[in-house]
């Protein structure tokens, strides 16, 4: 039995991927965003271990949930699920005077890798939308551009790459990997989504805790239990580490080096 943490799993693919997970039988921490989205939580899926509640859109937030995590126990893997989608029609800026959706979907997972008891496995949730982005960090607050929602989502999509392959890199003893779940019809996919919803959460749950061989690899890219090349950006060890640097400088807190 396998202790998964999974952020974001109030609904879509993070309460799936725990529901799958819970059925076989590992012990699944949630997480949800506030105490109403919780209680809903522990209501549509009784088998969790726990939920954890923290808004990932601030700091503060993650460092909460993080500690949170931390009290629970050390979690063999975590599933960094969430994210904020591509339809965005403005720039929301944190209390922290940052991106909003760059804070959910990049600095969150950073910022919880850096700060909880290391686990044995990550697992971080990108998209094919990931193809599109750009490594770019001159501005990646979006606060001298135009917004775009779907390209500020693109590039949060290659940099959660970026974070596991580089991961992979400074952390030897963990298995980091990323994984494209397909555009299905979650509330962030949207109802028109053409993909196969319950193939959505199979391979981030059997990266998690399987034992099979072709999971037990790091620093690689997932689509359906697949390998997948990633843009070439991805691969930059130069680019993975700055942006490491970044979501350093910007939180405080660097990774720790390698055990």
């Amino acid at each position: 039995m396998a202790h998964v943490l999974i952020t974001g799993s109030a609904d879509g693919l993070g309460l799936m991927a725990g529901r799958l997970l819970a059925g076989q039988g590992h012990a699944v921490t949630l997480h949800a965003r506030d105490t109403a989205r919780a209680a809903h939580t522990r209501a549509v899926l009784p088998a969790a271990e726990n939920v954890l509640v923290g808004d990932l859109g601030s700091l503060d937030g993650i460092r909460s949930v993080a500690a949170q995590a931390d009290a629970a126990g050390r979690f063999d893997a975590v599933i960094h699920n969430a994210g904020i989608g591509y339809r965005e029609p403005r720039r929301v800026e944190t209390v922290d005077g940052l991106s909003q959706l760059f804070t959910v979907n990049v600095l969150a997972p950073y910022l919880l890798t850096a700060l909880m008891t290391r686990p044995d496995r990550l697992v971080h949730l990108s998209s094919g939308m990931a193809r599109g982005g750009d490594a770019d960090l001159s501005d990646p607050q979006w606060a001298d551009r135009r917004w775009n929602g779907a390209q500020a989502y693109s590039d949060s999509k290659l940099f959660d790459i970026l974070l596991a392959l580089g991961v992979a890199r400074h952390w030897p003893d963990v298995l980091s990997n990323s994984v494209e779940p397909g555009w299905v019809a979650t509330r962030m996919g949207g109802p028109g989504a053409p993909d196969d919803l319950d193939l959505g959460p199979v391979t981030q749950a059997w990266l998690a805790v399987s034992e099979d061989a072709a999971a037990h690899v790091t620093g690689r890219h997932f689509h359906h239990q697949e390998q997948r090349p990633v843009p070439a950006a991805a691969r930059d060890t130069t680019a993975q580490d700055a942006l490491l640097d970044y979501c350093a400088d910007l939180t405080g807190t660097p990774l720790r080096a390698s055990r």
